[in-house]
């Protein structure tokens, strides 16, 4: 048998990648009886897969020649590990972070010190911000954690701090609470931004039959009917609806439902109470007859 490298005498050429630069004589071996599929041939790790089932995994130099390659393990990592890192760690970090920052538990966060007025008219800013209805100064006070004297002063002073600037955020307490709104000079510019032709309003007939309920409350249907001279089913059941009134027992006289304005009726027209309304006999004069209804 003629020796060469890499073939046998009369049997078909090997397949021989190419090898590598600077590979040298290592990158060739003695050809065995069997077929030699040389990958790489210079270390175990890509080792030469021999036909007869030694490779480079097996702890065994891949290559052959003295120091061509060490033995390669299965992984290359502890058995503990999963691609280079521990069982217990995802996508290589600890298992309370995520992409690299620490997870927030807000069990575990310590509130900001409120100590000076500032920090808590910052506090109190970003409340009413978020909230949809005005806020009580109660409920402002325990998610302060502040006395609620403390805060009701402090709002009051922003409400004033507000209108003194000329801010175009009105501070008011309407209703039970307090809540933001627009400075009644720049809403015109939030209607043509938010609302472009969309706004809903109320109907003239709707507008009298609230007016009725706002002033002479607790009113029956019956009697506001009468004030108004026409039919006013169709009418109440829309102000139930937007949530403007509101039956509130029934007429002993009568047995009639009584209907008497919500918390919404004051917060849309911005009043903290009913005594806020502007006075009846301008707006409507031929109202003082219906006690006599």
């Amino acid at each position: 048998m003629n020796e060469s490298y890499g073939w046998t005498e009369g049997a078909p050429d090997p397949e021989v990648a190419a090898e590598p630069s600077g590979a040298g004589e290592h990158g060739r071996v003695d050809a065995p009886d069997t077929a030699v599929t040389a990958t790489n041939g210079t270390d175990g790790t890509n080792g030469t897969d021999r036909g007869d089932g030694t490779d480079g995994t097996d702890g065994t130099d891949g290559a052959g020649p003295e120091g061509a390659g060490d033995a390669a393990d299965t992984s290359g990592e502890p058995e503990d590990r999963i691609g280079g890192e521990p069982e217990d760690r995802i996508g290589g970090e600890p298992e309370d972070r995520i992409g690299g920052e620490p997870v927030a538990v807000s069990a575990d966060r310590e509130l900001p010190e409120l100590t000076s007025d500032a920090d808590l008219a910052c506090a109190l800013e970003a409340l009413l911000l978020v909230v949809d209805s005005p806020a009580a100064e109660e409920s402002l006070a325990g998610a302060l954690e502040q006395p609620v004297d403390r805060v009701t002063e402090m709002l009051r002073t922003m409400a004033e701090d507000l209108r003194d600037r000329g801010s175009g955020i009105d501070l008011r307490r309407v209703g039970e609470g307090w809540r933001f709104f627009t400075r009644d000079t720049y809403a015109p510019f939030v209607e043509k931004l938010l609302l472009d032709g969309q706004r809903s309003k109320l109907t003239r007939a709707a507008l009298e039959t609230l007016a009725v309920i706002a002033y002479r409350q607790p009113v029956t249907r019956s009697r506001v009917a009468a004030v108004r001279g026409v039919n006013v089913d169709g009418v109440i059941r829309t102000l139930l609806a937007r949530g403007l009134i509101e039956e509130s027992g029934t007429d002993p006289e009568t047995g009639g439902t009584l209907y008497v304005t919500t918390e919404l009726f004051l917060e849309r027209l911005g009043l903290s109470s009913l005594n806020d309304l502007p006075p009846i006999a301008p707006l409507l004069p031929e109202v003082d007859s219906i006690d006599d209804i």
